[in-house]
């Protein structure tokens, strides 16, 4: 078993006499995204300003690379302080410095490097956030989903081992919200850092997310992976992800999870063992699609195509949001040729509502090829579903290849 990066051991904070955090003990991991969720109010904020040292516990201590942090002499703690960036909820912008100013600021605060490498620097997280035309302006001056992303790129602009986000998509739009954690997702994997995410945007978040946490009445109820989290029965949990999540993925207008897993376990004979299903598994490279036109224009195309899903297929069976590349339809009571039919068709669909017009408009200067893959299997109503999704996994094959201005569909 990998040794922690940071733990908690029974760390206790109160606030005038009321319990915060109530003898907590977590584990986070190096390299892993590690999402805290939880209520309003329930201590999600004050657990994660334990690990930067802004808050001190009571009780307990926190351990980093197994080491207490509080017995970390002043060149240890510089150094652990040093490898960590913080992302706060009220985005803490300068309302008197420009957003290329704010994002500057703790490179010319703590490193050594000459204006013209901060400057590289910064236009590049500029520029990866999507706020050329802001980056003169002031706070004041730009929108609050500016302010937001003015705030992630000056965290990320020291390129820090440990990054902490509190709540980093609050108030966006669904497109903006889900391009903020794909470039979450895509820096954790480019530059290697360990992400703590404070968040209550389920099950988005969910879908970067190596563990989650869950935080109620003060204690760590739940610690494990987002697949563990779907078995894990608890009346707060099931309360809090049903009021969140409801019934439609905000994204694609598809089933939620959640309402997915409802409809396939009421929705099917599931005592008739002969009765048969046939799952379409689509997937998006979606890493490709955000490093060569950007999280938001990658989550457009995602967007359309669960679009397409749903006006071309759902009238037959449902669809949900898989993961961050992936969306599955099931087809309950439609035979394989008759759904092999059914893609073809769908192919074709993709043609016609020139779905390539959003990469061609907003595509990098290079030329570049994407595809929309699909696969198909059969299975049993009976049968573990994550079982009939690995045999779709193995047949997956284009249906449709989007190079520049022009789509293909690939020929038998």
């Amino acid at each position: 078993m990998y040794k922690p990066l940071i733990e908690f051991k029974n760390v206790t904070k109160r606030f005038d006499g009321r319990t915060v955090l109530d003898r907590i003990n977590l584990k986070i991991y190096e390299g892993h995204v590690t999402t805290i969720i939880g209520k309003s109010g329930v201590g999600k904020s004050v657990l994660l300003k334990h690990i930067i040292g802004l808050l001190t516990p009571e009780e307990g201590r926190i351990l980093f690379r197994g080491k207490p942090i509080d017995e970390l002499k002043k060149k240890e703690w510089d150094r652990y302080r040093s490898q960590i960036s913080y992302m706060f909820q009220n985005n803490a912008l300068f309302d008197s410095m420009t957003v290329f100013e704010n994002i500057a600021l703790p490179l010319r605060q703590t490193t050594n490097l000459r204006k013209k490498e901060i400057d590289t620097k910064v236009m590049a997280r500029i520029e990866q956030t999507e706020l050329s035309d802001v980056a003169q302006k002031y706070p004041s001056e730009i929108s609050g989903g500016m302010q937001k992303r003015t705030a992630l790129a000056r965290a990320l602009v020291t390129d820090p081992d440990i990054v902490l986000f509190d709540e980093p998509t609050t108030g966006q739009d669904p497109v903006r919200k889900y391009a903020i954690l794909s470039m979450i997702a895509e820096y954790k994997r480019k530059f290697g850092f360990t992400a703590i995410i404070i968040s209550h945007e389920i099950p988005d978040v969910l879908f970067i997310s190596n563990r989650v946490l869950v935080l109620h009445e003060g204690q760590i109820i739940f610690q494990g992976s987002p697949e563990e989290m779907d078995s894990f029965e608890h009346p707060m949990v099931d309360e809090f992800i049903r009021s969140l999540e409801g019934l439609q993925d905000e994204l694609t207008g598809l089933f939620s999870k959640q309402a997915f897993r409802a409809r396939y376990n009421s929705g099917l004979n599931r005592k008739n063992k002969d009765e048969k299903i046939t799952l379409i598994l689509f997937t998006l490279e979606m890493d490709r699609l955000n490093e060569n036109f950007g999280p938001t224009n990658a989550l457009e195309i995602f967007k359309s195509l669960g679009a397409l899903i749903k006006k071309g297929l759902s009238p037959m069976g449902f669809s949900t949001r898989l993961n961050k590349d992936q969306m599955l339809t099931v087809l309950p009571y439609v035979k394989p040729k008759e759904a092999e039919k059914m893609l073809e068709g769908f192919a074709k669909q993709l043609q016609k509502e020139k779905i390539h017009e959003i990469q061609t408009e907003n595509r990098s200067k290079e030329c570049f090829e994407f595809s929309v893959f699909a696969g198909l299997a059969e299975g049993k109503s009976n049968e573990e579903i994550n079982q009939i999704i690995q045999k779709a996994q193995s047949q997956q094959k284009p249906i449709a290849r989007f190079l520049c201005s022009k789509v293909e569909v690939p020929q038998e």
